[in-house]
């Protein structure tokens, strides 16, 4: 009998995993560790420059850890982290162009380590933006009391405001130990010219652009580029937000999806976009623990190779 994928959408996906989100919001990992026991162990990359491997899921926090001062939404917010942690995370990041979302993230760490939940597994990645280059050095050194960090794993130049003068700051703070990598960012396929140029000529060990199932631009330029740089990539909007889970919804997904372990459009988007061979990490931004399930879930089982791509940009080109 042929194998066929249940058509779940992300909304009926939810009442699939409630279970697990309200086992991890109450503290109990049993579900989560069967979970995880199912399907094998998180997929993880290498980062070039070190050979360091990485979670291929992150966390974004634009939008979603832009909560304020509100603590009950903030504790909601700490349970996504701990779900995050729970089914293996590593990278999360921000910037200080996402309103509170930094002391969000901080206040959510110590809550966490409050309860006695080990947070080792935390790749800190932020931005500096601004244009004014003699702030970006005091902007930093905010975002490490914000985190309550003494150092970040990784930090980039925000959509390449004023990149020249930060990569410099940059370089400084990786020699004197503030930082271990540095990168620069882009989105919605924005200036890829100038970026190229950069990763050309500029010593980096990430990169931070757009890359979905319908925006496949970096596929000329950039996505190879970091391949010969050997540069780590980093996604951002593998989802255009919810643009592309609502485009799909209510369509059912081709039976030959569980060939790949995807139950739900979500889960087959984010698979196209880790399992191009020159992506090192992603990361889809949720506030909803059933969706960070779904999205973890993406880093265990089979991952489509060439052959498969193809054929997923097909359908969904199609549909």
């Amino acid at each position: 009998m042929r194998y066929r994928t249940p058509t779940y959408n992300r909304r009926s996906f939810l009442a699939h995993a409630t279970g697990i989100g309200a086992a991890v919001a109450a503290g109990s990992l049993l579900p989560l560790e069967e979970a995880q026991a199912a399907s094998g162990p998180m997929l993880t990359r290498p980062i070039p420059s070190s050979g360091e491997r990485i979670p291929v899921i992150g966390m974004g926090s634009w939008v979603t850890f832009n909560v304020g001062e509100d603590i009950a939404v903030r504790t909601a917010r700490a349970d996504v982290l701990k779900t995050f942690f729970a089914q293996g995370g590593g990278m999360v990041d921000s910037s200080p162009m996402y309103g509170s979302a930094q002391d969000v993230i901080g206040w959510s760490l110590r809550h966490l380590q409050a309860q006695g939940m080990s947070t080792d597994s935390l790749f800190s990645a932020t931005k500096v933006w601004t244009p004014v280059f003699e702030k970006g050095p005091g902007q930093m050194a905010q975002a490490r009391r914000l985190w309550g960090l003494n150092r970040f794993d990784l930090m980039q130049v925000h959509n390449l405001v004023d990149w020249e003068e930060h990569l410099q700051t940059l370089a400084a703070d990786k020699e004197a130990g503030r930082v271990r990598y540095v990168g620069i960012t882009t989105s919605h396929g924005r200036r890829h010219g100038d970026f190229a140029a950069i990763m050309e000529n500029h010593p980096l060990d990430f990169v931070q652009f757009t890359y979905n199932i319908l925006d496949r631009e970096a596929e000329a330029r950039l996505l190879p580029l970091a391949a010969e740089r050997g540069i780590g990539v980093i996604i951002n909007r593998p989802f255009r937000r919810r643009g592309l889970i609502n485009q799909f919804a209510g369509k059912p997904l081709p039976e030959w999806a569980g060939e790949i372990g995807a139950t739900s459009w979500p889960q087959f988007l984010l698979k196209f976009v880790v399992s191009h061979p020159a992506v090192t990490c992603a990361i889809p931004a949720t506030s909803q623990i059933p969706h960070m399930v779904e999205n973890m879930g993406v880093g265990r089982g089979p991952m489509p190779d060439a052959g498969m791509r193809a054929r997923m940009v097909r359908h969904v080109e199609a549909l």
